[in-house]
């Protein structure tokens, strides 16, 4: 069983002060012998023919000396274990109220407490471990607040479009609604129905990024051609919306090791993304271009842009829904996120500024080889 820290510098200061004790009874011990010598030599040098008395004398000189020197490391010895109990005691307490206190708040932050917060006190180093916790429940109250309003978005997300399903099925179900009406009730459902299917797709995803089991699978891939795939799918929907779809050419093939499907989901989220808040007549802009070491993909657009603060948090989930909810056309937050962790799982990096043409600029740099499997 180990011994307490109190335990510790109790018997600590203990050890000081009798060794302080010991140090000063060998200290007086020197100036009694010295005594004793300078005694003796006088009773030696008195001349006094009285050998018996002479010795007595010699024998008194030697054994009131030795006395005075055991009383006195008896003494110093008591002083200083008293001194030290108390010192140690006192000490320990000092240093141990704080860490006790900093471990109750600890066990009360594992038991899901979040209001939990420390006093700075005590020597620096305690003081560093309790503003180190304070920090801990800081991000653990932030994060878990924003989980809650993420999980709060993601219901909304998934109510809206199993709402209209289920209204629609039941008209059909209950044949209130029949003929040309009937089919265009089925439209909805199945548009409705996919829109579901790609909002827990993108859940699933996001949830096994981190997992090991996650699969890639990399291969050479021309991103030149990738680029022109891409634009033929979302060409017409930018021109459903009445944005200005373009796309800038690398100019010759440019050939990567990675995982195509991957890399066409990031695009993919990323002009999802910008068309949702690309106004009529701006531009989105998909664009590819050779690095040294790699590739770089750009998606710009003419919408409303990102703030500062807005960059900082882009790629959390849930982060830029909750904040632009009421404002504009945005997602239920997953998009990006997913973005974001996806480029990270092909050894690439991801980062967001402001675009030329005046809203906001998503750049991702993809390695030429592919990442190793962990």
């Amino acid at each position: 069983m180990s011994t307490s820290l109190t335990t510790r510098i109790t018997l600590t200061c203990v050890g000081v002060a009798l060794a302080a004790a010991a140090l000063a009874g060998f200290a007086a011990a020197r100036v009694v012998v010295a005594e004793e010598r300078a005694g003796l030599a006088a009773i030696r040098n008195s001349g006094t023919a009285d050998t018996a008395r002479t010795r007595a004398q010699e024998r008194a000189a030697v054994v009131a000396p030795t006395r005075r020197v055991g009383r006195a490391v008896v003494t110093g010895s008591a002083a200083g274990l008293v001194v030290g109990l108390l010192a140690g005691t006192a000490t320990a307490q000092v240093l141990t109220r704080p860490l006790r206190r900093t471990a109750a708040a600890a066990r009360e932050l594992g038991a899901g407490r979040r209001d939990v917060r420390v006093p700075l006190e005590g020597p620096p180093e305690i003081a560093e471990v309790a503003e180190s916790l304070n920090s801990l429940a800081t991000a653990l109250e932030t994060s878990e607040a924003r989980q809650r309003k993420f999980l709060l978005s993601v219901s909304h997300e998934l109510r809206t479009p199993l709402t209209a399903v289920r209204g629609f099925g039941e008209s059909i179900a209950d044949g209130v609604v029949t003929g040309d009406e009937a089919r265009e009730a089925g439209r909805v459902v199945v548009d409705e129905a996919a829109r579901l299917t790609r909002l827990v797709e993108d859940l699933l995803d996001l949830a096994r990024l981190g997992a090991d089991d996650f699969r890639l699978e990399p291969a050479p891939t021309d991103l030149a051609v990738l680029l022109e795939q891409a634009a033929g799918t979302w060409s017409p929907r930018a021109e459903a919306t009445g944005a200005r779809f373009v796309v800038e050419h690398p100019g010759r093939p440019l050939v990567v090791q990675t995982d195509a499907g991957r890399v066409r989901q990031v695009l993919d989220g990323l002009v999802a993304n910008a068309l949702r808040l690309t106004p009529a007549g701006r531009p989105v802009v998909l664009a590819a271009r050779a690095t040294p070491t790699g590739a770089v993909l750009e998606v710009r657009d003419g919408g409303p842009g990102l703030t500062a603060e807005d960059r900082a948090v882009a790629f959390e989930p849930g982060a830029l829904g909750e904040r632009y909810r009421d404002e504009r056309p945005v997602g239920v937050g997953i998009g990006l996120s997913l973005v974001h962790g996806l480029v990270q799982r092909l050894g690439g990096g991801i980062a967001v500024g402001v675009a030329p043409e005046g809203g906001a600029q998503f750049t991702v740099t993809l390695p030429a080889a592919a990442p190793s499997r962990p």
